[in-house]
């Protein structure tokens, strides 16, 4: 972690577990290039009593209900903070509350990996980067449901749901809290399936049918569209957006088992190597039985998603195109049942500096600028954010030197700098042909892409237009006709792009 991405807590049932599991884990870490940064904060020796409805503790900051034993411990954990972040904390009062504080907002900055608690921030904190709650305690009731929502705050796209992990056996604690604070279906809202129901299918108690598995939805995918430039007529179109929009919900929920991350780094490995081979059982805790078990399932091979997704995608535009807004009653297909799952593709969104780190791996293997500008148009028309990007992207491939860039950092600058040269040009270009007034046009074009769209609301879309009476009929044709232009011309450029 160490600054980047989310770190986690871990609740433990005493001072003793505290101690044992912070000990551990340094050891365990002391020759690693990379350690985590681990803490731990408690005020007094708690145990796993609760009251009824299951309330935790509240622990002061006052550590004089602590044994000498607890106390050494803490002081020493403390220590070992200062000694990383160069602070001056202790165990004594308004010492010890300034840690807490210091602590927390370390926590909340990245600065912390993994904070070891046994009541301490389990009630009341919230640190949107916490995304996994390890839990070695016995919870019920309120304070089940107060540990487990450390978790959940959401952090942009990259983070819409908490982990719990528990080395205890909490499912039917889990089950009562929710049950009690919910309704008696709510567990079934909340409650993921195992890894096997969402791969071979389960039924569905609170919707009352069957709920097929990862494993017929891929079958029926490949039997049905080989191939997406069969996807032709309405029909098809409609067919395949409801069976590949099925494949994302249920990829989206397997995305959170390890199982399926072993599944699909799987498909990576060279078999005929033994070291990658026993690399890659290292890595997942996996054995050969397992991996036995996961050669005989069928899975989407990433070039085959990325087609899907493109034409996923494509069908959208099309749909937005042409059906949205149109009188229903002339139309043979009924879309009525149709979701498009934007925020899924979304979910899974591939940036554009991995994009560009790709052209750059890529170049060093293939010196063939036909075969990647056809994997990396691939790769964009997947993409919900990067489509309009295409042309910029290939334009680049085609005219810059490529292998006289020495490393990924260098590729981003050169293509930022190419998009800034580009923007210049084709914003002078559209100005010059549409006959834009100069100053006012470059104005509201960059007032759209620092908004990251352009607007047809207000007078300033008006003003850059060419003189014309409002009432000359080709005056809305005209405005229609520039607005467009523009809007296209912000989504190619939004995010890239600089002054002109």
């Amino acid at each position: 972690m160490n600054g980047k991405g989310f770190n986690a807590m871990f609740a433990v049932s005493s001072v003793d577990a505290a101690k044992l599991y912070y000990q551990s884990l340094n050891k365990l870490q002391k020759e690693s290039n990379k350690p985590l940064k681990i803490a731990t904060i408690f005020s007094f020796a708690a145990n796993e009593e609760q009251t009824v409805i299951g309330e935790i503790l509240d622990e002061t900051f006052e550590p004089s209900a602590m044994d000498s034993s607890a106390k050494e411990f803490l002081s020493s954990a403390i220590k070992d903070y200062n000694a990383m972040f160069k602070t001056n904390y202790g165990v004594e009062n308004k010492e010890f509350q300034n840690y807490y504080r210091d602590l927390a907002k370390r926590v909340k900055d990245k600065e912390i990996d993994l904070l070891i608690v046994v009541g301490m921030f389990l009630t009341g904190f919230d640190a949107p980067t916490l995304n996994t709650l390890f839990v070695d305690k016995n919870l019920r009731y309120h304070g089940l449901m107060q540990a487990y929502s450390r978790t959940n705050r959401i952090y942009d796209s990259t983070k819409t749901f908490g982990n719990i992990v528990t080395f205890r056996d909490l499912q039917q604690a889990t089950i009562d809290a929710i049950t009690r604070f919910g309704d008696k279906n709510t567990k079934n809202v909340v409650l993921e399936k195992s890894y096997k129901e969402y791969m071979e299918g389960f039924a569905d108690v609170e919707a009352g049918k069957a709920r097929r598995g990862y494993t017929d939805v891929v079958r029926e995918l490949k039997q049905r569209f080989p191939s997406v430039d069969e996807i032709v007529t309405e029909k098809d179109k409609k067919e395949f957006t409801k069976l590949f929009g099925e494949y994302l919900r249920i990829e989206n929920i397997l995305q959170n088992y390890d199982e399926y991350s072993a599944l699909k780094a799987l498909q990576t490995v060279d078999m005929t190597e033994p070291e990658a081979l026993e690399d890659f059982k290292d890595s997942y805790y996996v054995t050969d039985k397992d991996i036995a078990v996961m050669q005989e399932t069928q899975v989407l091979e990433e070039r085959a998603v990325q087609d899907y997704r493109s034409s996923y995608n494509d069908i959208r535009d099309w749909f937005r195109r042409e059906k949205e807004g149109k009188e229903k009653g002339n139309d043979s297909i009924d879309w009525d049942d149709v979701v498009f799952e934007v925020d899924l593709l979304k979910s899974q969104e591939i940036n554009l500096d991995y994009i560009l780190e790709l052209i750059f791996e890529k170049n060093k293997n293939v010196k063939d600028k036909d075969s990647l500008v056809e994997e990396v148009r691939r790769l964009i028309r997947s993409s919900v954010g990067n489509r309009a990007k295409e042309s910029l992207v290939v334009d680049f491939i085609n005219q810059a030197d490529l292998d006289s860039i020495q490393d990924k950092a260098s590729i981003i600058d050169a293509f930022f700098s190419f998009a800034q040269t580009e923007q210049k040009r084709e914003a002078e270009e559209l100005i010059n042909n549409e006959k834009l007034n100069e100053e006012s046009a470059k104005r509201y074009i960059l007032n759209s892409l620092k908004k990251e769209y352009a607007s047809e609301n207000g007078t300033e879309l008006n003003s850059i237009l060419p003189k014309m009476s409002p009432l000359n009929p080709q005056y809305l044709t005209k405005k229609q006709s520039v607005f467009q232009k523009i809007s296209a011309f912000v989504d190619k450029f939004k995010g890239v792009g600089g002054k002109f």
